[in-house]
């Protein structure tokens, strides 16, 4: 799943470089072993404060900016991407992300910010949990960070559900890619159309609630425009 969510990633016309954060745990072992066998960057770094890890990116990678995608999320648009990016670079904000507000499908989440503002960050008294989640002490802070939500400008989305947490999940992006398994790959547009035709296949923030793990702590590979 890691390699199909990388190559098409890679096809996003404003990303320069792509970094595999992971952790330092030997339960990381195999996933490190399987990137690197295919030629892809990765960083190791901490297992819980993730923020250390993207650190860690920087150092080996020097970027004045960071475009910030989960592993989880398999069916990733480089066109939503490629749209955050522009976005970000056009406006001179902190921080960019059409997860603020959402409008697009749950798994299409792309975050992009500064690497001054995340050197910023870190050099306040942050809690764990934003240590954890790298970005939620950006935005948190709006009164001290520039924040810009990137909306979907065809339709609101954003109950469906296309990230990858259980095995349903799992089944629904595995049928997608046998549905769409086409030269030149398939686009977020493929999908609306394909569930549009096959609605009973599905998934919905009914099937499970999106950014489970942030309720109650305020909701939101690493790559950046100069890495």
């Amino acid at each position: 799943m890691i390699l199909r969510q990388l190559e098409r990633l890679k096809s996003a016309k404003t990303i320069d470089d792509i970094v595999v954060a992971t952790s330092r745990d030997t339960s990381d072992d195999a996933l490190v072993r399987v990137l690197e066998e295919n030629g892809w960057a990765v960083e190791r770094g901490s297992l819980d404060d993730v923020l250390d890890r993207f650190l860690g990116v920087l150092q080996r990678w020097p970027t004045d900016a960071v475009a910030r995608i989960t592993a989880d999320c398999p069916l990733l648009s480089p066109v939503v991407v490629d749209t955050v990016v522009r976005a970000y670079l056009s406006s001179g904000v902190d921080y960019a992300s059409n997860t603020l507000d959402p409008s697009y499908p749950d798994g299409l989440d792309v975050e992009v910010f500064s690497t001054a503002a995340l050197r910023e960050l870190v050099d306040l008294n942050l809690d764990d949990d934003e240590r954890e989640h790298v970005t939620l002490g950006l935005y948190r802070r709006p009164s001290r960070f520039t924040l810009l939500n990137v909306e979907d400008s065809t339709s609101d989305n954003s109950s469906l559900r296309w990230t990858v947490d259980d095995a349903d999940d799992l089944a629904f992006v595995r049928w997608v890619y046998d549905e769409l398994d086409v030269p030149g790959g398939f686009e977020y547009a493929d999908v609306l159309e394909l569930i549009a035709r096959h609605p009973e296949r599905s998934r919905t923030s009914d099937h499970a609630v999106r950014n489970a793990a942030l309720i109650g702590k305020e909701t939101g590979v690493m790559k950046g425009p100069d890495s």
